[in-house]
């Protein structure tokens, strides 16, 4: 028992989440004591959750996430608005993270005053638009003088990062939401040390919470006494603050500014499927090399420089030195939960507005937001062939059970869903028309969608294109489409629970 205990409190999720309800049980007990001293403390608390509920509609958040927050302050009258001024997404919470981790647009050099976005809009008009709006907004360009490469299956793309990691001479970033020691790791970690002692600038940056239960709570300073750089993002301190839900769900490798490698893959086992958990793990990413490196290079810069403190010194001596025969236009980008902007979700649906004859969609969370139910269904009724493909066997069963709530409505508008029967699909990506795809880490859900930092590629003409949507025909082949039986069978009760968590869903 003693030994159990002890192993309890060594555990940073046990120990943090019993401060996260020591912490609660305070708020409640504060309240209820400030009720019973003072008759008119519960009209103060009512009047408060009035002026939450008058906020949020005044706000310009989305409208699915404000409904939550109301439904909550309102069968909560009494605490709901001190709940909402905890975990809301208030002034103070947004302040405070923007404060410590918003990262701000790079300052790019000549070099990067040459992109291919111009060249782009004249030779592919339709694609001007979306383009633009990424660039405009997030300051990163479309590029062409790029070679890609897509990856099927986390073991092929681990093979060729352990080649191009053999290969640094000069710097090599990773930037990634879980890392756990295993196989796949510990290879790289490997090379890592080996190239750190070569005197290569090796840094490594991992989300706190994403790799909470993965990695020793002072990993990172393990891995500065092996030479390597490294911080974890947003810091797990247990408080009743919103800002803990602002992840870095970023997946990002970069090797000497000409080889980069994006997409769902994190560095653990079963992205590799050296460890199975959930059948399986179906995952895709994507490698550059060439001109459209730099967009990727300044975005691990910029995010290391917001979160360590640490100015960049000259961005130039980061950027690519090699050019690539072209394969249509890349365009790497970010998104972030601070600034208003919600880059990920306007991508896709412009991507599905625009689309003329097909629209498939793989994701392993499908928790959509009006805006996104409408566009997939305006485009299915309008002739256009949309599938969605998601998992077979869940990894959160919750959210699974809200994303096959979805089902039935989607169904009904004529997109075709399928489930990965040999198990978990991890990978986030969009293709449409033979023209145009997005890889990257942005699920169709809420988190990625406003509360996680994200990342993706856009192509554009590229031979990418065709590459995921094969991938995703082939995918289809093994996977159960869904139909009207299948709906029919679906308990009743089961659909009523689905439809109470789609309630609250963006708060989950």
């Amino acid at each position: 028992m003693r030994r159990l205990l002890g192993r309890l409190l060594g555990d940073r999720r046990v120990v943090g989440g019993l401060l996260l309800i020591l912490q609660l049980v305070i708020v409640l007990y504060g309240l209820e004591w400030l009720s019973t001293r003072w008759a008119w403390v519960p009209y103060l608390f009512t009047v408060l959750s009035v002026i939450m509920v008058i906020w949020l509609v005044r706000k310009y958040d989305n409208p699915t996430y404000k409904i939550s927050w109301i439904i909550v302050i309102l069968l909560l009258p009494l605490f709901g608005g001190v709940f909402y001024l905890f975990w809301g997404n208030t002034p103070f919470n947004r302040a405070r993270t923007q404060h410590q981790y918003e990262p701000k647009p790079p300052k790019f050099s000549d070099y990067m005053r040459l992109p291919a976005t111009e060249q782009l809009a004249k030779e592919h008009p339709h694609h001007a638009a979306r383009a633009h709006y990424i660039a405009s907004l997030d300051g990163m360009p479309a590029w062409t003088n790029t070679e890609t490469r897509y990856f099927r299956v986390g073991e092929e793309m681990f093979s060729s990062m352990c080649d191009e990691l053999q290969r640094a001479h000069k710097f090599i970033f990773l930037e990634y939401f879980i890392i756990e020691e295993g196989v796949m790791w510990n290879t790289i970690l490997d090379i890592l040390k080996c190239k750190a002692q070569q005197g290569v600038d090796v840094r490594v940056m991992y989300d706190d919470v994403g790799s909470i239960a993965t990695l020793p709570q002072h990993y990172d300073r393990y891995l500065s006494s092996l030479g390597i750089r490294a911080v974890r993002f947003n810091r797990f301190i247990p408080t009743l603050n919103t800002y803990l839900n602002y992840r870095n769900h970023r997946k990002m490798m970069i090797i000497d500014g000409n080889v980069s490698y994006m997409g769902g893959i994190n560095l653990a086992d079963e992205y590799i499927n050296k460890k199975v958990r959930f059948g399986h793990w179906k995952d895709t990413g994507i490698m550059l090399c060439g001109e459209g490196t730099a967009n990727m290079t300044a975005l691990f810069l910029q995010m290391w420089e917001y979160v360590t403190g640490e100015t960049v010194p000259v961005l130039d001596d980061y950027l690519p030195t090699v050019k690539r025969p072209a394969d249509g236009y890349v365009q790497p980008f970010a998104d972030s939960p601070l600034d208003d902007i919600n880059i990920g979700e306007s991508t896709y649906l412009q991507i599905i507005h625009s689309a003329r004859k097909y629209v498939y969609i793989t994701t392993p969370y499908l928790v959509l937001d009006n805006e996104m139910i409408t566009a997939l269904t305006i485009a299915a009724q309008s002739g256009v062939d949309v599938r969605i493909l998601t998992p077979g066997i869940p990894d959160k069963k919750l959210v699974y059970l809200i994303t096959r709530s979805y089902y039935q409505q989607l169904h009904r508008a004529g997109v075709k869903i399928y489930e990965y029967r040999p198990g978990f699909l991890h990978a986030k990506s969009i293709v449409a028309d033979d023209d145009a795809a997005v890889v990257g880490t942005i699920n169709m859900d809420f988190r990625s969608f406003f509360l996680h930092f994200e990342c993706a590629t856009c192509f554009y003409n590229s031979s990418v294109v065709a590459a995921v949507k094969q991938d995703i025909l082939e995918t289809i082949n093994v996977s159960r489409q869904i139909d009207d039986l299948w709906l029919h069978k679906v308990p009743w009760l089961r659909s009523i629970a689905a439809s109470v968590l789609r309630l609250f869903a963006p708060l989950l």
